[in-house]
Order: C-alpha cells, then sequence, then structure tokens
C-alpha cells in the first residue's frame, strides 16, 4: 500500500538532510520514483563540509552515476608481504572509482530538473518530532534560522558518537594522487592489497593504488587498527612505499586525501523516530569487514525510495544477519590477533574465486557459498572466536567518532 498523501502546504514528502553520498544518492533514487516534493539540505562552505573524497565499488554494468566515474578496472592484485601476487579477473564485475565533485554536480544537475525539489545550503542543527512528521531546524549562511517539515525526514549527519560495541577497528589512511616522470603504472590492474609496507604491532597495513594513467594514480596506505596515525606518519609511510616499495622515482602529488572509517560490530539504530530515519553511514550502511559503503547506500536509497512509493519498510536492514555475524568474527579475531590479517587476506583472493569473493563481500552470496569460503579461512582460531562473541559486552567505544571528516572517502 503506497505511503502517497499530499503533504500540508508548506511541508515537503520527504526532507533529506545532508548533501553527501548517502543524502544525494537518497535524493537522486525519490525524485527517480515520483517524490511529490523534496528538499535537500546541504551543508554550506566551510568546517562541516568535507573535502572532496574518493568512493569506489564493483558492479557489473554501467550504473546511474556512469557519467561520474572517473576510472574503472577489470583486474584486481593482491601483494603479499613475500610479494608474490595474485591477479584476478573480476569479470563481469568492475571496480569503479567515483569523485566526490562530479557526483555531486551529477546529481544536483539532475535534481534541478524537478520543480518541486530545492536544495538548501544551511546547517541542520536539530531534527524532532512533531504530529504528521518530523522538523528541521536549521541556520542558513547569514544566521537566518529556517524550519523545514515533512513527512518523513532521512538524516545522514555522521554521528557524534560510535554506539557500543564488542570490537572496533578503525581503517584509516591518506592518500596521495601523484603524477609520475615516466610510465609506472598498468591502467588495466588496480592494487587492492599491496602488504609490502612494515606491518604495525597490532592490525595491519597495506598499500593501495588506483591508475588512472600509465604515470597518474591513486597511492595511498592504510591500516586497520585502533587508532589513526598523524598526518607527518602517513607521509612518511606514503615515502616509503611510493619510493622504496613501488619505486616510482621523482613524482608530483597533485592532491591528497585523507581519512577514518570505523570497522565494527556496533548496531545502528536505522529509525529514531515515528517519521525520522538515519541513512549512510549512521544507519548501518558500512560493511563492517571492509568499510566499502557506497554500494550499500544505493540498495538502502532504493528500497527506501521504493517503499515511500509502495508501501514497506522506510529502515532497510542492508547487510544480512550473517553477514553481520561473520564480519564480528573476523573484526575481533584481528583485534586479538588470532589471525594473521596479510596473510588472512592473501590466501582469501588465491583460495577463492574472485567474482565469489566480491559477491561475498557485498553480502550477496549463498550459506553454502559462504560455508566453502569458511573453510578456507584459519578455521581453529575463527571457531575459538565465534564461541567467545556471545559472552563478551557491548562497551561504549570511547573517543572514537562515528565518521571523519572525509567520511566514506575511498570507499
Amino acid at each position: 500500500m503506497s505511503r502517497r498523501t499530499t503533504a500540508p502546504a508548506g511541508w515537503a514528502e520527504a526532507v533529506v538532510v545532508g548533501g553527501g553520498a548517502a543524502g544525494l544518492s537518497l535524493a537522486h533514487w525519490l525524485t527517480h520514483t515520483g517524490t511529490t516534493s523534496l528538499t535537500v539540505v546541504e551543508a554550506p562552505d566551510g568546517p562541516l563540509r568535507p573535502a572532496e573524497r574518493t568512493w569506489c565499488y564493483w558492479d557489473d554494468a554501467p550504473g546511474e552515476f556512469e557519467d561520474a566515474v572517473l576510472a574503472s578496472w577489470s583486474r584486481l592484485r593482491v601483494r603479499g608481504t613475500d610479494g608474490r601476487e595474485v591477479t584476478t579477473d573480476t569479470a563481469p564485475l568492475r571496480y569503479r572509482m567515483l569523485r566526490s565533485a562530479p557526483f555531486e554536480a551529477l546529481v544536483l544537475s539532475r535534481l534541478a530538473r524537478y520543480p518541486q525539489t530545492r536544495v538548501l545550503r544551511a546547517t541542520a542543527r536539530a531534527v524532532r518530532t512533531v504530529a504528521g512528521g518530523a522538523e528541521v531546524r536549521c541556520t542558513t549562511p547569514d544566521g537566518r534560522v529556517r524550519l523545514l517539515r515533512g513527512r518523513y525526514v532521512f538524516d545522514s549527519r555522521p554521528l557524534r558518537r560510535l554506539p557500543p560495541a564488542r570490537t572496533t577497528l578503525l581503517q584509516h589512511f591518506r592518500g596521495w594522487f601523484v603524477r609520475t616522470a615516466g610510465a609506472c603504472f598498468d591502467p588495466e590492474v588496480a592494487d587492492l592489497m599491496d602488504f609490502r609496507v612494515p606491518q604495525p604491532r597490532h592490525g595491519l597495513a597495506f598499500g593501495y593504488v588506483l591508475p588512472l594513467a600509465p604515470d597518474r594514480a591513486l597511492v595511498e596506505y592504510t591500516e586497520f587498527s585502533r587508532a589513526p596515525l598523524a598526518t607527518a606518519a602517513y607521509e612518511t609511510a606514503l615515502r616509503h612505499y611510493t619510493g622504496e616499495v613501488l619505486r616510482l622515482g621523482a613524482l608530483t602529488v597533485e592532491a591528497a586525501e585523507q581519512g577514518v572509517i570505523p570497522m565494527t560490530d556496533a548496531r545502528f539504530p536505522r529509525r529514531i523516530g515515528p517519521a525520522v530515519f538515519r541513512v549512510g553511514a549512521a544507519g548501518g550502511a558500512t560493511r563492517p569487514a571492509t568499510g566499502y559503503t557506497f554500494a550499500a547506500v544505493q540498495r538502502q536509497s532504493r528500497a527506501i525510495a521504493a517503499a515511500l512509493r509502495d508501501g514497506g519498510d522506510l529502515a532497510p536492514r542492508l547487510h544480512g544477519r550473517r553477514a553481520l555475524a561473520m564480519d564480528a568474527v573476523l573484526l575481533r579475531a584481528l583485534d586479538t590477533g588470532r589471525i594473521d590479517g596479510p596473510g588472512f587476506f592473501t590466501d582469501l583472493f588465491r583460495r577463492v574465486p574472485t567474482a565469489r569473493l566480491l559477491r561475498f563481500l557485498d553480502g550477496a552470496t549463498t550459506p553454502w557459498e559462504e560455508f566453502g569460503i569458511g573453510l578456507r579461512t584459519p578455521v581453529g582460531p575463527m571457531l575459538r572466536t565465534a564461541a567467545e562473541l556471545p559472552f563478551l559486552p557491548r562497551r561504549p567505544v570511547a573517543g572514537v567518532h562515528a565518521t571523519a571528516p572525509s567520511e566514506e572517502s575511498r570507499r
């Protein structure tokens, strides 16, 4: 049964708070499915507006945002600590890379075609339930207070703190967009994980290379650990990786990006009021064991838009219970040091067909496929971890925000 009814005068059918990947994706799909009136609240220029960032995902065909895709690859490479490499063909999938500025420009140009859709540059201060829907209190750049009312409000703003969890690791990184003096990269192959970097005492570290041309690439240093590094430490790691490991020679750093993505088994509430919902990373879209978010945001946005049109759940579950349970075991096993992170991920790519592994990372595998993948992991440590998890309390995560200013960067 459709929820479509005429909103009261001055009200929108939906208000979307936040103009990042989650907010703009939802706005796109809402207009695409016929939402009668929509307001998007986008932060003005300033400290609340994140710097340009990168999102990656895999898909089997060009999608809605193909015009904003900067590059894509059909071959992925993983290198172990010993230098041995695994290069796989991802067909029928391709690994795609978006930059936030072209994505935002594309979506905003599409939203501008709908007369009953408006984008307001303002800072959302509070969201509260009111009779018949919800209200968003905003401040415009000139200091005026605006009250926006909608039958439904979808809030994509970062949480101030993470929910309680049994395990929380941080995926933190810094990347350089580099130009080299000569041809150093194969534009057909993306390096997903290169473990030929010094490994930290706790967690794991790897390089990540997305070639854009023979002489241009995004090169990143990434760690999975409990705390981020100072910028100077990332810079040192990147100089070592580009100079000593990749041996790129003379290069120019044309831009840089940095971010932190929580990898946690916390439970993220998706509905926080009768007409108020969280979306994106704040609503649990991030896959706990990988940090990937963009593809899940698209599933979430399409499901919400369809539910608003046809009736259904406006707070869809994005990751199945089995996937979340397996992620919780992996995070705990990594955090306790029971498994060797570089060896674990390298062996997965060596021993599991790539298309199946990528489906697994997207939560699209069958129980039988997941059982087969499980047999290719360190069974003893994983079973020991699974046995202890039900007895571990969920504790508040001190000093860790749910998202960083460069939220969803790289993922």
